[in-house]
Parts: C-alpha cells; structure tokens; sequence
C-alpha cells in the first residue's frame, strides 16, 4: 500500500533528484526544473478491492510486499472528492442486499471540478433490479455530489446516465475542458498535470510552423499546445481517446487540431511513405510544415524506426514517464540536438515512479 508521509515530502522529492541529475549526468544538461505535487488529495483516479465479512463491507488494498489485505477507510492520495464519497457509498451499499450481493472492486474517478464517476464490479451478472437500485443509490448520493455510477460485469457495462467526468483546468490564462472516460488512460494527479501543460506551453511559446504529437491520448496536451503552432496534427490508436479528444476540441473551441486513429509506428510508416492507410483519406501530410514534435510514449518508450523519424524533426518535446527508456532514447538524440530544458514532475509522490520533460532543439 502506498506510504505518505507529508512531513517527509520533500526528502523523498530530493532523494528523486539526485537519482535524476546522475542517470543523466552525462547528458550535459541545463539546471533541473522540479514540479512538486500536493502532500495529499493529488490522485484523481482511485481502485479499491471490497471485503465482505459477515455484516461488514469494507474497502482493502493489498501491501504489496507482503500480500496482506490492509482496510482502507480513508486514502490520503486520493482526491478529498474521492475520501468524502468513500465512507457514505459503503455504507449505504453495506445494507443493500443487491448492490453488494457479488460485489468485488470500486472504482472511482473523480475531477478538480467536483465530478465523479463510480464503477461497481461484480462477480455476477447485472438485471433491471439491479439498475434501479443503484438509480436510487445515485438519488441518494446526489444531494451532495455530482456523481454516476457505472455497473460492470462479465460482458456487461450499465450506465446509469454517461461514463465520463468532464474537467476544468487553469491552464496558463485559460479554463481547457477535458472529457475523461473511465477506463481510458488519464493523467492521474491534476495539479501536476497543470504543471505539465504549462511546462510545455512555455517551451514552445514562440515556436514557428506546425506541430506534430504522438501518443495524444484524450488530446491533454494538444489542446493546450495548439495555440502555438499554425496547426496541429496528432495521432492517437485507442479509439475512446479518440473520441474524448474530438469531444474536447469541440469544447475547447479549437480550430487547428486534426487527430488521426493510428499508431505511432503505422504514422511512421506513413510519414516515410512506405504505406498507404485509409484513415490518412482527404489528409495530405505534405500541407503540414512540422518542425517541432511532442511525444509521450507509453513507459516502453519510443522504437526505434519512431526514434529515427523523430530525430528529422528541429525541435522535440518529449515528456517521458520512464527515465530508463528517455535516457536510452536520449543516447540517439544527442548525436544530433541538445537539451535546452529539462524537467521532473512529481507525478507520483511517496513512490520510485518519475515524470520527466526534455526539450531538444537540433545543433
């Protein structure tokens, strides 16, 4: 189970640095930009196993050493969202034979914005008893919250009204409004999420030309980019990122963005014009003059035929959530660029897990 300690916040924030500026001492880098996450209440997404004993219904996680089952009636990393809806929703689950007949895991996510989206799982299929039962759980519920409820079982998924949380975040000057699906990947800790954004703002404020974004995800960080750049055209393969990302350059009022369902490796395949791909009809990638490129690839990093295509690019932005791989894709990239910025984002306190932000620009 994950530790906090907000009195040692910040000798675990050092200890994070330290590691960072000797992995990559080699790199000649430029002073390190550290983005610190709030001691508490940073994590908006949050999963709970639930234990029934006799009676009794309760939260557990299991430490991870040690296999143990540990109760979890309050979860400091959580949002106070999550925290304030915790102990009402067992409670009120607790004496509902229906709701927590086969109940097995909770999942919460919440927003900055004060919505919040549960999903019930069970071992057991769900009926129409079920859904109105938890139509008046949500009843009950939502005198005091913005909430909905998600019912999922094998090969089932109810709604009781949309699986999604709309959020709010100051960016830079601005409110950007972001779809987030449950079950679809998001940046789970908002405040640094901001940090990130703006990170990335300022270090392409005065860029010229068009961007190029790989791994764009509900479109987080092209939308705030995009005012910086002619245009954008971003790729993304999961298709409910795809759809959110549609959904929030609607939102966002963006007239510059193109998001494109592929893969980071088909668009190079594409780009290098080895193949051809219906998705790129009415497309022309020759109208965009890309000369900087966004990438924030999945903790396996960027491949290799990618790393080469991304080295043509003059500028590269490049936020990685694995230092190992960023250090090995950064060994092929110093052949040709230096790094103007370097950043660690505290995405994850109180764990061995970083963010980082590199900022490349060709010799």
């Amino acid at each position: 189970m994950q530790f906090v300690d907000p009195d040692n916040y910040e000798k675990q924030l050092d200890a994070k640095k330290a590691q960072f500026n000797t992995q990559f001492a080699t790199f000649n880098l430029p002073e390190l930009e550290v983005y610190s996450s709030p001691k508490q209440h940073y994590r908006m997404r949050s999963e709970f196993r639930v234990w029934h004993d006799g009676d009794d219904l309760y939260y557990i996680m299991f430490d991870q050493a040690t296999k143990q089952k540990i109760r979890v009636d309050q979860f400091p990393p959580a949002s106070e969202l999550i925290n304030n809806l915790m102990a009402p929703l067992i409670e009120l689950i607790k004496v509902n034979k229906i709701l927590r007949f086969k109940l097995f895991q909770i999942d919460f996510i919440s927003t900055l914005s004060g919505q919040i989206v549960v999903s019930l799982l069970y071992h057991k299929q769900l009926d129409e008893q079920w859904v109105e039962e938890a139509q008046k759980l949500k009843t009950t519920l939502s005198a005091e919250f913005d909430i909905n409820f998600i019912g999922r079982a094998k090969k089932q998924k109810f709604l009781l009204d949309k699986d999604y949380v709309v959020e709010s975040l100051p960016v830079d000057g601005e409110t950007l409004i972001y779809q987030q699906v449950e079950n679809s990947f998001t940046q789970p800790n908002a405040a640094v999420c901001i940090d990130m954004l703006e990170w990335a703002i300022d270090c392409t404020r005065d860029s010229q030309g068009d961007l190029l974004e790989l791994y764009c995800g509900n479109g987080n960080f092209s939308i705030a980019l995009a005012k910086n750049f002619n245009k954008v055209l971003a790729t993304e393969i999961a298709k409910p990122s795809v759809h959110s990302a549609q959904y929030n350059i609607a939102k966002n009022n963006i007239d510059n963005l193109t998001i494109i369902r592929m893969s980071a490796e088909e668009f190079t395949q594409a780009i290098n014009k080895e193949r051809t791909f219906n998705r790129l009809a009415g497309i022309n990638l020759d109208d965009y003059q890309c000369n900087t490129i966004f990438v924030d690839p999945p903790r396996s990093g960027l491949d290799d035929e990618t790393v080469k295509m991304v080295q043509t690019y003059d500028n590269i932005l490049y936020i990685s959530c694995n230092p190992d791989t960023l250090e090995a894709n950064m060994q092929v990239f110093k052949e040709t660029h230096e790094v103007k910025r370097f950043a660690l984002f505290d995405q994850f306190p109180y764990t061995h897990h970083t963010e980082a932000g590199v900022f490349l620009v060709r010799r």
